[in-house]
């Protein structure tokens, strides 16, 4: 299995890093889609490293990057899709962590769209929890199945534009009730007239819930 990788940003205060934050992108994109809410999200953490991972693979169109193929967006296609994602995922931060010389928990997922179903999947899935899993954009997938498989609750923030054309926001809708009915800490937002993107409201809301994430250590 390849190894994911991507643009890497911080820590702001030159130091070792004491956090990593994993950024995964949207279909289509790749990690520098992302990297840029490095330098806004260190505020919070000063001392984290961002990296912004490329998917594993190359989308279809031949430009950028995705977690999956949506050629066939069936249910179960999606879900072996995104299991197979999750590996990729799990893979990076598994190696990540300990060549940073942090300890198992110290890290933080955060994804956009079809990153954000990644993000999701995989943190809730981990033995060792993510300090927070921020989803924005995003759904869950297989939510039939987390009651068996859920590992951990780590803490989610759900931030999505109501007026949505790519992801619905009831996908983020529905997966605040699955997430609320299996006890899992849910934190939703869901913004007026904001499409598919990320405003000042999710910025703010993602930097907040980093903060919180690692308060005290």
């Amino acid at each position: 299995m390849a190894e994911l990788d991507g643009p890497r940003w911080g820590p702001a205060s030159k130091a070792a890093p004491k956090q990593l934050v994993v950024l995964c992108h949207g279909l289509g994109a790749d990690g520098h889609d992302l990297i840029d809410l490095a330098p806004t999200w260190s505020h919070a953490l000063p001392d984290a490293l961002f990296v912004s991972v490329d998917a594993p693979f190359e989308h279809e169109s031949g430009f950028g990057r995705q977690w999956w193929s949506v050629g066939d967006r069936s249910p179960p296609v999606v879900e072996a899709g995104v299991r197979h994602a999750a590996g990729f995922l799990d893979g990076f931060i598994d190696a990540e962590l300990p060549r940073l010389g942090l300890g198992a928990d110290a890290f933080a997922l955060m994804g956009f769209s079809q990153g954000a179903m990644t993000a999701l999947f995989t943190g809730l899935r981990r033995v060792v929890a993510p300090r927070a899993i921020l989803a924005f954009s995003g759904a869950l997938v297989a939510p039939e199945t987390l009651a068996a498989e859920l590992a951990n609750r780590a803490p989610v923030l759900l931030v999505h534009g109501e007026a949505d054309d790519v992801v619905p926001v009831q996908r983020s809708r529905d997966a605040e009730m699955a997430l609320r009915a299996a006890n899992v800490p849910v934190e939703a937002v869901y913004v007026p007239r904001l499409g598919h993107g990320i405003d000042d409201t999710g910025l703010a809301m993602g930097a907040l819930a980093l903060q919180r994430a690692f308060a005290g250590g």
